[in-house]
C-alpha cells in the first residue's frame, strides 16, 4: 500500500515536471513569435510610409520636374513644421 502511494507521488511529480517545462518551452516560444510580429509591424509601418512618401513624389512629379517636385516638397515640409511649432505654443 505504501509502495503503490510512493509510485503515484513520484509519478504525479513526474508529470508535473513534464508539464512545467512544456510550459516553459511554450512561453519562450510565444515570447519569440511576439518579438518577431513586433518586428514584422515596424517594418510595416516603414513600407506604408516609404509608399506614401512615393505616392506624395510621384504627385508631384507628374505635374512638374523632379528639381521642382522637390522644392514643393521641402516647401511643404517646411509649413508643416512652422504649423507644429505653433500648436505646441
Amino acid at each position: 500500500m505504501r509502495e503503490d502511494i510512493w509510485n503515484d507521488i513520484c509519478s504525479l511529480i513526474s508529470l508535473y515536471e513534464k508539464a512545467k517545462g512544456d510550459r516553459d518551452a511554450a512561453m519562450e516560444e510565444l515570447q519569440h513569435k511576439n518579438k518577431a510580429i513586433d518586428e514584422y509591424k515596424e517594418q510595416i509601418r516603414e513600407l506604408e510610409k516609404q509608399i506614401d512618401n512615393l505616392k506624395l513624389k510621384n504627385a508631384f512629379l507628374s505635374a512638374s520636374g523632379d528639381e521642382e517636385a522637390k522644392e514643393k516638397i521641402d516647401r511643404l515640409i517646411k509649413e508643416i513644421d512652422r504649423c507644429i511649432a505653433l500648436l505646441e505654443k
